[in-house]
């Protein structure tokens, strides 16, 4: 990495005792899983001032938009902190111009409206919190985002869903058998 506020993706010299030797049955994964001596993570850091680094996200879960990587936890984290929202996924949604567009769904509190004021609020609130770049641009109101059995909303989903994709694989639903 270059220098403090950049983003990449975490590599590692591999070696070290307890670092797994392969994925079961899969040896092309685990070697691509290596590039130029290095152990490429799948993680997406960004290094601050001090030299600390702070998880962005999965490499493959990471919107790319206008050149910038948003990690859709850090939108996710910032719209759950407005007193309307309870819960919130984010996914890109593929946009022309930018790449993609960050989307988010939100879940909002008994008793609390889904209304174009309150979207106007949303995205002001996201704004203020993130910055233009990384905030939403979209924001659909759902009462029943789709989430694990273990409650974690399922983004690959709500991607599927608004892009009209198969979803592939839900036994790990909520409220399947």
């Amino acid at each position: 990495m270059e220098g403090p506020g950049v983003e990449g993706e975490l590599a590692l010299r591999p070696g070290w005792p307890s670092m797994f030797r392969g994925y079961l049955h899969d040896d092309g994964r685990y070697e691509a899983a290596f590039a130029d001596g290095w152990y490429l993570t799948g993680d997406v850091v960004r290094r601050d001032a001090d030299g600390w680094y702070w998880f962005v996200g999965r490499a493959d879960d990471v919107i790319k938009s206008a050149g910038h990587l948003i990690g859709p936890f850090e939108v996710e984290s910032a719209l759950l902190e407005h007193p309307a929202v309870t819960e919130v996924g984010v996914i890109g949604r593929p946009d022309p111009v930018a790449g993609n567009v960050v989307k988010a769904f939100v879940s909002l509190g008994q008793g609390v409206e889904p209304t174009p004021e309150l979207t106007r609020e949303l995205l002001s609130f996201a704004r203020r919190r993130l910055g233009p770049a990384v905030a939403p641009k979209e924001i659909s109101f759902d009462q029943n985002l789709p989430k694990t059995r273990s409650g974690k909303v399922m983004r690959r989903l709500l991607r599927a869903r608004e892009l009209g994709l198969p979803t592939g694989d839900v036994s790990t639903l909520e409220g399947t058998a």
